[in-house]
């Protein structure tokens, strides 16, 4: 009887011959397309393969420990962040490639947060400018978990709206403190508006979610800096979006809770200053990555 040869998946061969950190590096570098197998190339973490096949790398290695670096470093370069010195926070920090954008652009220190465990790469939890917080659900930090003034801070989480996380984020920043969101159509639509596998294609859909985002952070107190997409999709093909925001000093911390009045004013200063500049963001983000 012939023996069949054990099959493993393409993420896991990656890993296990040195040519990836972890699997999840592993999928950001397949996805790239720079993945070969047997001369063929392979965008398909989870496709299984001999253990012994012929696989190749092709390309320049990833910059961060995950893909997730990347969107942050466009925020970086389009708007010019500034993180020289600063204690930063990266909120939903999984695998690290935004906490590793940061170190890589000047941050003093980065308290990287997230509820899962076991996630951070070996390299960032080694690195003595890092506090990682695992099990660790933001909306319930304060400043006796974080005793630093955070200067700068980026969000990236799942299976949550943004209007559930700002709040607790806006109250730990420095005067002036700056933060980077993912918005998440996904995570912010109504559930009758999700497509299958959690995927949002609608237009309209991405506009009112990027709308209703704005609107929140402007009532609780941010000023919008700037409004771009991510350059990569999300796991499952979603669009995102990169929200830049500052922290408005003329309302307190105790006055940032959401009212019907603030939200009605956050309304029209939405109309007023950012419709126009999110119709035209949402329709570049199709041209560019809905194909």
């Amino acid at each position: 009887m012939k023996e069949h040869k054990k099959k493993e998946r393409l993420d896991v061969l990656l890993v296990k011959r040195g040519l990836a950190e972890s699997r999840e590096k592993a999928k950001a570098i397949i996805m790239t397309g720079n993945v070969f197998v047997k001369e063929q190339r392979e965008d398909k973490a989870g496709s299984t393969f001999d253990e012994d096949v012929v696989i190749e790398v092709k390309g320049a290695p990833m910059k961060y420990v995950s893909r997730g670096g990347y969107k942050l470093e466009k925020a970086m370069e389009l708007w010019q962040v500034p993180l020289e010195d600063k204690v930063c926070m990266d909120v939903g920090s999984s695998t690290g490639g935004f906490t590793d954008c940061m170190l890589q652009n000047g941050a003093h220190k980065v308290y990287a947060i997230d509820v899962g465990t076991n996630q951070l790469a070996w390299k960032l939890r080694q690195d003595e400018r890092v506090v990682s917080m695992e099990k660790t659900n933001i909306r319930y930090v304060t400043h006796e978990n974080v005793p630093d003034e955070i200067g700068f801070s980026s969000i990236d989480v799942a299976f949550i709206s943004l209007t559930k996380v700002l709040v607790p984020v806006r109250n730990l920043l420095e005067s002036h403190g700056q933060v980077v969101c993912l918005i998440k159509p996904q995570f912010e639509a109504g559930k009758d508006k999700v497509g299958k596998k959690g995927v949002v294609r609608d237009k309209k859909v991405h506009l009112e979610v990027v709308r209703n985002i704005i609107t929140y952070a402007v009532a609780i107190g941010f000023e919008v800096i700037g409004l771009s997409f991510s350059p990569i999709k999300g796991p499952e093909g979603n669009i995102e979006y990169l929200l830049y925001i500052e922290k408005n000093t003329e309302m307190t911390d105790t006055e940032c809770e959401v009212s019907e009045e603030k939200t009605a004013e956050a309304a029209d200063i939405y109309e007023e200053k950012y419709a126009v500049l999110s119709e035209e963001i949402v329709e570049k983000a199709h041209q560019k990555l809905d194909i």
